[in-house]
């Protein structure tokens, strides 16, 4: 990995730690006043987090080149590809393996991370080549 990689990877985690504490705010708002259960309230979460990431990312950690038109699709695709890992993640964890929705969740974000770091970096905001 150079050191632009590492710096772009960088910048997508702090970029998504807006995203992720809006996904934890809804997580936690949702399963403390008993509206769903955890796995539904995750989902729910990580799709405002996608909304607040994806400006950012365009913006600041991709500097993107392509237009909306052709980033946004693309963009929330793999967003709907970390929703259904988050939340497949998130009923093993929580009701296969026992573990608490917080800690469950915590395990989730990292996992979810990866996939969505690597999906966009390489197709969602590639730079095009003419």
């Amino acid at each position: 990995m150079t050191f632009a990689q590492i710096r772009r990877f960088v910048g997508y985690t702090c970029v998504g730690a807006a995203g992720t504490a809006v996904q934890y705010g809804v997580l936690s708002a949702l399963v403390l006043i008993h509206a769903c259960g955890a796995v539904v309230a995750s989902a729910l979460g990580a799709i405002a987090g996608a909304i607040v990431n994806y400006g950012l990312n365009y913006r600041l950690t991709f500097r993107a080149t392509r237009s909306h038109r052709e980033a946004a699709p693309r963009f929330f695709a793999v967003a709907a590809v970390g929703v259904a890992l988050n939340s497949a993640l998130m009923y093993v964890l929580i009701h296969l393996l026992g573990i608490g929705w917080l800690l469950a969740q915590c395990a989730t974000t990292g996992c979810v991370l990866i996939l969505t770091y690597s999906a966009n970096s390489l197709w969602t905001f590639q730079t095009r080549r003419t």
